[in-house]
């Protein structure tokens, strides 16, 4: 039983796709009752027995029409190919087809097998009294009239309401994109700025600690002025940790980026190769022993690995200060065939007495080497860190000389242009896709044109149809009774049923057992507007039997 309800429940979602408010269900309601209404009174018309059936029936049709839009055009087709009842609910059938079934192929399936069981019904209804002929060319052209150009335009309104969605849905992602680049490029910015003042800021406090330690331990001052250089040291610590603070929030590792080579190649280089004399010059000027040698024949760097390469001393440096105060430093550049090597070794740092060997603890933020390492990466270099075997520290630094082009660069520098220059373009536009509305209207003059060549073949038809039912009088009084009906049938004209069955019945009495021809007479005046001149041939036994003229009421 619950396989069963839930099946019954799949079967109602689909028939009946919701949401179903009580203001839709009141619609639906009122609009089915008024279609199914509709129907019975035109269906009243010709076959009162068949109104209420044929009624309920569209009423029904038109409310499973958004569930299944194939089937409902298909059922309105046949129904309206026997009866002009269903006609306006075959014009919204084909309406919501052309705006609900999404594949092409099922579409014209559903159209296809629609026309022709509205063919086929009018066929066999209306067969025996009108040419099949004409009743194919009649269908086929009321069919693209109420059903085929419904189709179309609903087909357009949804796909030109899915585009504008599209459209909405394109414009609200690409918001949410620029708010994403705009506060990646502060987070990008914020890490610039932390990493600035990390490797300026950070490396200035370092030297002022290593002269005011240096100045501790200088037995040629007083107590008093050890004391005041001490305070200066311990200010100098206590600045070099609020600015490991400040950079810790800068430099947040949850979301700040690295630096771009965009950004990087865009700045003024401070120092490049050229500065670290000064820096090993600044190192000495505090009391520390520097060894500073260049090896190889001096090469061209690029600006973002000039930089990199001062940075990385700079680092270096001030890493020895802090956690090898007073051992003796070695700066080393060899410029290799296809980059250049940086190094920075320094051993253990001596034995400390004294007020030195007490001065607080080392401040270390730990973004040091991280961004060392993001520098030499983005640049297409490495870095390598790590302690030596005569437990001293070497750091050492390979930097391509023309900097990197890889893709991981280029897509860095790529999104700072796209955050400079404004929005991406967006996917899937100008890329030559055609508007819906080409298709449509294509379609629509397909139909236009279709619709014109069946009303100029209804015209030709018409005055063809008309000739072959209508006789000249002469003619007429030409033909005797009991002439051969071979004889006679040659003298006649083809006739067509289309324009002279409705006079059957109509004259004087039709001779027993004789079958009979009618023709509308030409040249005959006085008949009245609404009046046909008509004129009546009857055969019997392969001879004409009955030749009559009469005046019937059009």
């Amino acid at each position: 039983m619950e396989a069963i309800a839930r099946a019954w429940s799949r079967a109602v979602r689909t028939a009946l796709p919701g949401p179903w408010p009580r203001r839709r269900v009141v619609g639906e309601a009122v609009q089915a009752l008024f279609m199914g209404v509709v129907a019975g009174l035109l269906e009243a018309v010709g076959r009162a027995g068949l109104a209420v059936p044929f009624g309920i029936a569209v009423a029904v049709l038109w409310v499973l029409r958004r569930g299944f839009p194939a089937t409902v055009l298909v059922l309105a087709g046949a129904m309206t190919g026997w009866s002009f009842g269903p006609l306006p609910m075959l014009v919204c059938a084909g309406w919501a087809a052309g705006a609900r079934i999404r594949r092409v192929g099922r579409l014209l399936g559903s159209f296809v097998l629609s026309y022709l069981l509205f063919t086929v019904t009018g066929t066999l209804k209306d067969g025996a009294l009108v040419s099949p002929k004409l009743i194919i060319g009649l269908s086929l052209g009321m069919f693209l009239v109420f059903v085929v150009l419904p189709a179309l335009y609903g087909r357009y309104r949804a796909q030109r309401r899915a585009l504008l969605d599209a459209l909405r849905e394109r414009n609200d992602q690409l918001v949410r994109e620029r708010a994403m680049v705009v506060h990646q490029a502060r987070l990008r910015e914020r890490h610039r700025i932390a990493q600035d003042m990390h490797d300026s800021l950070g490396h200035q406090l370092a030297l002022i600690s290593v002269h005011s330690g240096a100045l501790e331990v200088d037995r040629t001052l007083t107590d008093r002025q050890r004391e005041a250089v001490g305070v200066l040291r311990q200010a100098a610590v206590a600045a070099m940790r609020e600015l490991r603070e400040v950079v810790g929030v800068l430099h947040d590792e949850s979301t700040a980026l690295p630096p771009t080579v965009g950004a990087q190649g865009a700045a003024p280089v401070r120092g490049g190769v050229d500065g670290i004399a000064e820096l090993v010059g600044s190192s000495r000027a505090a009391g520390t022993e520097v060894a500073y040698s260049t090896e190889g024949e001096r090469r061209p760097l690029a600006a973002v690995v000039d930089n990199a390469a001062y940075r990385i001393v700079q680092e270096a440096l001030t890493n020895a200060h802090k956690h090898a105060p007073g051992a003796p430093i070695a700066v080393a550049l060899r410029y290799e065939p296809d980059a250049l090597v940086v190094e920075v070794t320094n051993p253990r740092a001596p034995e400390l007495v004294g007020a030195r060997a007490g001065a607080g603890s080392v401040v270390s933020g730990g973004q040091g080497l991280t961004g060392l390492r993001e520098r030499a990466r983005l640049v297409g270099g490495m870095v390598h860190a790590g302690a030596t075997p005569e437990e001293g520290f070497r750091l050492a630094a390979v930097l391509p000389y023309e900097g990197a082009e890889s893709e991981g660069a280029a897509a860095l520098v790529g999104e700072e242009d796209w955050v400079l220059d404004g929005l991406p373009p967006a996917e899937g536009m100008g890329d030559g896709r055609r508007s819906p509305a080409i298709g449509c209207a294509a379609g629509v003059g397909a139909v236009a044109l279709t619709v014109l060549g069946l009303l100029i073949w209804g015209v030709v038809a018409f005055v063809q149809g008309s000739g072959d039912a209508t006789m000249q009088k002469p003619v007429f009084d030409r033909i005797t009774v009991g002439t051969a009906e071979p004889e006679v049938l040659h003298e006649l004209p083809a006739g067509n049923g289309f324009f002279t069955d409705n006079y059957k019945g109509t004259g004087p009495a039709i001779p027993e057992g004789s079958h009979c021809r009618w023709f509308l007479l030409d040249g005959e005046p006085g008949v009245a507007w609404d009046e046909d001149h008509v004129a009546r041939f009857c055969f019997k036994d392969g001879a004409l039997v009955d030749k009559q003229e009469y005046v019937s009421k059009g």
